[in-house]
């Protein structure tokens, strides 16, 4: 038998520093979205760049107990977990269920729209 194996791009090395270019300005996009986030809340925005304290953070700021994300690496229980806190996200910010299960599918650009919009943080809802 005789096994051969062959990769092959489809990507040019100018569609792959393209395709690059564009994934790191969403990066800094989503980054500086979330910092502004943060500040709206009263939490400093540098908090939004440290891995796994922003998810604590995010957490304090849309559900009030910060402890919660640890849910979020529980099996099975992190995907429910995720919805909760999109839609509790969306009503800490003064938005509606239908925009937190928006967040749910098109996160980035929902962060976006309630860091830049006139959106006022109103704290943990019950």
């Amino acid at each position: 038998m005789n096994y051969s194996y062959s990769y092959e791009s489809t990507l040019s090395p100018v569609g792959s520093i393209i395709c690059l270019l564009i994934c790191l300005a969403v990066l800094v996009i989503q980054i500086v979205a979330m910092w502004k986030m943060f500040e709206k809340a009263g939490v400093e925005g540098w908090k939004s760049i440290i891995p796994f304290y922003n998810s604590y953070c995010m957490c304090d700021i849309a559900m009030g107990n910060g402890l919660l994300f640890l849910l979020s690496f529980v099996p099975c229980v992190n995907f429910i977990f995720s919805i909760i806190l999109a839609i509790n996200l969306a009503k800490a910010y003064g938005k509606g269920i239908g925009f937190g299960i928006l967040m749910i599918f098109f996160a980035p650009i929902m962060y976006m729209i309630l860091a830049f919009s006139d959106a006022e943080y109103i704290g943990p809802q019950k």
